[in-house]
């Protein structure tokens, strides 16, 4: 397993968010965590990147216990993120969006980039290259020199998992990516973080409501309820499980 999450629990005052909750994803895997709204699965991400510190247990990437590491240290290890509210920086250009996820890998040191060095000039027409492959891998090359706030909410979706995939990660953790986005657009973004899968060999951990998009795109899912493991397995079978009908699909069994 590329992660490992063991007997997690996190609690906030006398409250457990995350209740002694254990699973694997597997290198190559796309894995779902699903659950209804306060299951925890937004204080799952937290804590494996570092914005949380496990009340017990251990986050395990790669064999390595993460606990105690601060998030810019989490990223460097290679996980990237994005957010169910997105965070773009929305007066910059979306070039400018993208190049800030390289700041992790930048080959040059602050003294280098200050007197513009050969090997900073060299660094940075690499970044910009490869960002640029990044956002046309995306198809999002012709808005480079647009600003972020002028696009349309699925496009800065997508400029947001470009910023992610340009600090290198080999996990990957999607907060709702299909929010906000119609049928056509969310059926799109299914295919291309497949794609983004074999392409940029990731992993990739994703939290969605949407179960007809978790179902298309996830090799397997671990569905939460009030911070409780009550599920795990592929999307299909957990459309049919009566607990997690019962926790918060609901009517969407019957449709």
């Amino acid at each position: 397993m590329i992660l490992k999450i063991e007997n997690v629990t996190k609690n906030f005052g006398g409250v457990s968010a995350i209740k002694e909750t254990s699973f694997g994803v597997a290198p190559k895997e796309i894995f779902g965590l699903i659950g209804p709204n306060g299951a925890g699965k937004t204080t799952m991400f937290n804590i494996i990147t570092g914005n949380y510190e496990p009340s017990s247990g251990s986050v395990i990437f790669r064999n390595e216990v993460l606990n105690g590491l601060k998030p810019h240290h989490i990223v460097r290890k290679g996980i990237a993120r994005t957010f169910q509210n997105i965070r773009l920086f929305s007066s910059m250009s979306v070039l400018d969006n993208v190049l800030i996820g390289f700041d992790f890998q930048a080959r040059y040191g602050f003294l280098e980039s200050i007197i513009r060095f050969p090997r900073f000039i060299s660094e940075e027409k690499r970044i910009k290259t490869r960002s640029m492959e990044i956002l046309d891998y995306f198809g999002m090359g012709h808005f480079a020199h647009e600003k972020a706030v002028d696009l349309s909410y699925g496009q800065q979706r997508k400029v947001e998992i470009a910023r992610a995939l340009a600090t290198n990660p080999e996990l990957l953790l999607l907060d709702e990516p299909a929010a906000g986005m119609n049928p056509s657009e969310t059926e799109e973004l299914g295919e291309l973080i497949k794609k983004a899968r074999v392409d940029f060999d990731l992993t990739v951990l994703v939290i969605e409501h949407d179960m007809k998009f978790v179902n298309q795109l996830c090799d397997k899912v671990l569905v939460l309820d009030y911070g409780k493991t009550i599920f795990e397995g592929k999307p299909a079978d957990a459309i049919c499980d009566p607990e997690v009908i019962a926790a918060y699909l609901g009517d969407f069994h019957n449709d």
